[in-house]
């Protein structure tokens, strides 16, 4: 589920659900607000400590979801298994890893702080079905010369028929002007000091150490926030074929060194595939919702036990899961091309040191060293770290936005344990 979206999105709904049958657009304000809970939920067959989110729908004004804290949170199966999850850092997480198996029922449970409580239906899971496929293919895009990221996936028993795919993209970025020195202001010997002024930190250099040293390579992930589906229900046999993830033109800097992309893929039911086609339906409508088409509520599978008119918002879905990950550097795809231009130009910012703008020579004067100038400038930059050391010729220092010469603000500097070089 595209946690990006869902809260706002269905905030929207339930509003529409308040003025479904109105033909105007309704200005929306907080006194039209209803209060849901959000579950977003998804069991797999993998190995490992599953996680669920809870949170509440939020009032326009408001950033962003409340985080549902000290709730009670259950998975049950038919086989008299019990899976408790204990809240951490804006999740549920299992107490024990575990993993969906097939021809077993299972059934969320949640019990709120205030003693609401909620229960979904029972989910079974889903035809397990590798991913065949992941390709890089070269495409030309509405103009624009790019690489497009393809899976392909097969069920030779016509038993998946609905799919959802969801990704995590990793560059390597290098700053271009990164240098092993930071420059530094020292109180003496002062420059151009005088009894009635106390004139200007002298600069010199100092090597960086630590964490700070290791700022040169980075490495930069992003998850996906589309909700990408398709189904082969309609076809002569269960076969995705060719399905676009994720196009990146080749003028993008995200693989202008190395890139990996790990696709995962989710067989669903029915229902979840149309629980999240209808989810995505209303994401793509914008602002629309209050307008001409009026969706109402988008009713998932859970449902309040202590109130049976309540709202609940989401879905608890058991899906199978299978992943691929490629690698890629930029020439593999093109060969023999210019590599793409880093975020920002990096210009180097050179400035005079020594210039201390126009002085005033007169006996006791306010400014004798003078008053701005670029070498005012250049300690104020460098004080504040408003931009980075680059090199300096003599007294003409040459510095650069600060992206440019740390990617610790691009991304972390510590390489991914799945990383290949």
């Amino acid at each position: 589920m595209k946690k990006v979206f869902l809260n706002k999105i269905l905030l929207l709904i339930l509003l529409c659900g308040l003025f479904i049958g109105c033909t105007e657009p309704y200005a929306l304000q907080t006194n039209t607000f209803e209060e849901a809970i959000v579950v977003e939920a998804t069991i797999t067959n993998e190995l490992k400590n599953q996680e669920i989110k809870l949170s509440r729908t939020y009032i326009l004004e408001q950033n962003g979801p409340t985080f549902e804290t000290g709730a009670t949170v259950l998975v049950t199966d038919n086989m008299g298994n019990e899976y408790n999850f204990n809240e951490n850092n804006g999740k549920y997480i299992s107490e024990t890893p575990f993993q969906a198996a097939p021809n077993v029922e299972y059934q969320l449970h949640i019990t709120t702080r205030d003693g609401k409580s909620y229960v979904s239906r029972n989910q079974q899971l889903t035809t397990v079905n590798p991913m065949e496929s992941v390709t890089p293919r070269v495409i030309n895009k509405d103009g624009v010369e790019g690489v497009q990221i393809i899976v392909n996936s097969f069920d030779p028993a016509n038993t998946s028929k609905y799919y959802r795919y969801e990704y995590e993209e990793t560059s390597k970025v290098t700053a271009p002007k990164w240098s092993p020195f930071k420059a530094i202001l020292l109180p003496y010997p002062r420059v151009c000091e005088t009894p009635e002024f106390g004139g200007f930190d002298s600069i010199g250099l100092e090597l960086k150490t630590g964490d700070a040293f290791n700022s040169e390579v980075c490495y930069t992930t992003r998850n996906s926030v589309d909700i990408m589906l398709t189904s082969t229900n309609n076809l002569t046999e269960d076969r995705v074929l060719d399905f676009p993830i994720r196009f990146i033109s080749n003028k993008d800097y995200t693989i202008a060194e190395r890139y990996t992309i790990q696709i995962k893929q989710y067989i669903q039911t029915l229902e979840s595939y149309t629980y999240y086609k209808t989810l995505k339906e209303i994401t793509e409508a914008g602002g629309s919702l209050l307008s001409h088409n009026q969706p109402g509520f988008l009713y998932g599978n859970i449902k309040s036990v202590t109130n049976s008119n309540e709202k609940v918002v989401g879905f608890f879905d058991v899906a199978s899961v299978s992943s691929k990950r490629i690698f890629f550097n930029f020439d593999d795809i093109f060969p023999g091309e210019d590599l793409p231009d880093f975020f920002d130009p990096c210009k180097d910012d050179p400035y005079d040191s020594e210039d201390f703008g126009v002085r005033d020579p007169r006996p006791h004067a306010e400014f004798p060293c003078g008053n701005g100038g670029r070498g005012n400038t250049l300690r104020y930059k460098i004080k504040y770290n408003l931009e980075l050391y680059h090199y300096n010729v003599g007294t003409a220092y040459y510095m650069v936005r600060p992206m440019c010469g740390d990617c610790r603000l691009l991304g972390s500097n510590i390489k991914p344990s799945f990383w290949i070089d």
